[in-house]
């Protein structure tokens, strides 16, 4: 703490606690498990059991980047503080009162989030609780390890409180890039990025002296993420999705040091990174919105030269080697506001190759990646959407089945629709591979059941297929019989198998 204002703020957090009212919208840092506040969440949440027990209704609206932590969205969920949650979540309490109808649940894209409060589309912002690594004077602010929609809930807050964790290393400075170059429509400009790892704004985030109500000082962990070693499913499923980059390699479609690399969440994901580890793909760059186990590897075996991420996502393991080992990795890891790490534009221009997980896809290739049996929302779209709309090339990956085989993953008709077949480009399973671009919908039907689905589901796939393509001889484009589509997953809920 080396700024002389904000040195005479330091209180405790159940003091900070005290500046957040029920109702209040409050913008929390945090995205994947890293970066978010501890002591203030504990404290609101403990204000908030009070209130409860004396007959008063003591919630807020809660905005991060991402998913938190047990810290965080897990001590409010329980504390059935929360009445509003953007623009992601994977905490499994909070997960059971939205699906309950207790806390109402926006499920939007990570790029929207940040613009969308601009635009004034969420209504005020009243307190932002950031964790930051440092205080340095002119309201100047080290980010720790992860910057989410950090600076824009420190602009458009009314209030800010501070959360100094002593835990972040101090050498974080100089590892983040944070732009301010937004501007609201018809104003707006090109963003001036053509590089992944190119810097387009400073190593700061920026808050208004006046607005800090509070500085909290805190000496814990980030709780991390945990993955499971790959398995024999997921290798098989990171084996198929290399040897087709391979292909595009020989091909001429993709260079042989590959484009840049996003991978979502998951040991799925984390199974290909493992896989590139090795192969004949070296000289890689990732720009991605959070950077997992497998990415470190990487960057420490060299076959990785850099990332541009808006967040860490790493065990407790890989937190350990990256406090270990920090200065090795300054100027080859780059954080950044999720609103740049997510930016369409962005993707699009510097041609990303996506990979990301799935819940069940159909056999056109529509994919649903939030909803079980198309009600309960498992955690949300997140990055999957910015990133599968305008990555030069996209893969979704998942098993073939689930619940011990009990039901395909690949059926007739997704329950809920996250991605649509306009926007999917490949599907992998443990079966096989699907490249469905440039393919009719018919054509896209036979890949995907002969490639990705599992062998105990593929008669009913085609059989299904074959039936709504004779139905109606005027409407086989993309033809479906609609009651023995739904039944696929109404067949689950009754009896808990296919």
């Amino acid at each position: 703490m080396t700024c002389p204002v904000l040195s005479t703020r330091i209180t405790d957090a159940h003091e900070a606690a005290q500046y957040i009212q029920p109702g209040d919208n409050v913008g929390m840092s945090g995205f994947t498990g890293a970066g978010y506040p501890k002591a203030v969440p504990a404290a609101l949440a403990e204000r908030a059991r009070r209130a409860h027990e004396s007959g008063e209704d003591f919630r807020i609206g809660l905005w991060t980047g991402a998913s938190t932590a047990p810290q965080t969205d897990g001590v409010l969920a329980r504390a059935h503080a929360i009445a509003t949650r953007l623009p992601y979540n994977s905490d499994p309490t909070l997960r059971e009162q939205i699906n309950a109808g207790e806390v109402d649940y926006v499920d939007a894209h990570l790029s929207h989030s940040a613009q969308h409060m601009w635009f004034g589309f969420y209504g005020r912002l009243d307190v932002a609780v950031i964790e930051v690594t440092a205080v340095l004077p002119e309201g100047l602010l080290v980010p720790g390890s992860s910057v989410g929609n950090n600076k824009t809930w420190l602009d458009q807050a009314d209030k800010v409180i501070l959360e100094v964790n002593h835990w972040q290393p101090r050498e974080f400075e100089g590892f983040h890039d944070i732009y301010r170059g937004t501007a609201l429509p018809p104003h707006r400009r090109p963003i001036q990025m053509t590089e992944p790892l190119e810097r387009i704004g400073e190593p700061y985030l920026v808050v208004d002296p006046d607005k800090v109500v509070a500085v909290v000082e805190t000496d814990e962990p980030d709780e991390g993420a945990a993955f499971s070693p790959p398995d024999e499913v997921s290798r098989a499923i990171a084996d198929h999705a290399l040897d087709f980059l391979r292909a595009e390699v020989r091909a001429g479609r993709v260079p042989p040091d590959l484009l840049p690399l996003q991978s979502g969440v998951g040991n799925v994901a984390n199974a290909v990174l493992q896989g590139l580890d090795g192969s004949e793909f070296t000289d890689l760059v990732a720009y991605t919105e959070v950077l997992q186990d497998g990415m470190l590897d990487l960057l420490d075996s060299g076959t990785l030269r850099a990332a541009s991420t808006a967040s860490f996502g790493l065990s407790r393991a890989g937190m350990e080697r990256f406090h270990a080992g920090i200065d090795r990795y300054k100027g080859r890891i780059l954080l950044r506001s999720e609103e740049i790490s997510n930016h369409p534009e962005l993707i699009r221009r510097l041609g990303v190759i996506a990979m990301n997980g799935m819940i069940e896809a159909d056999i056109y290739g529509n994919v649903n990646s939030t909803h079980v049996m198309g009600s309960a929302v498992m955690n949300g779209i997140g990055g999957s959407g910015d990133f599968a709309r305008n990555a030069f090339l996209n893969f979704f990956l998942s098993p073939s089945t689930a619940k011990g085989g009990a039901i395909s993953t690949i059926v007739p008709m997704v329950s809920h629709v996250d991605h649509t077949e306009h926007d999917v480009h490949v599907l992998v399973t443990e079966q096989g591979l699907a490249d469905l671009r440039g393919l009719s919908p018919k054509a896209r039907a036979a890949r995907i059941i002969d490639h990705c689905a599992h062998p105990d589901f593929r008669d009913r796939l085609r059989d299904y297929h074959e039936r709504a393509w004779g139905a109606r001889p005027t409407a086989r484009h993309t033809p479906h019989l609609l009651d023995e589509a739904l039944s696929w997953h109404q067949r689950y809920l009754e009896t808990g198998r296919m």
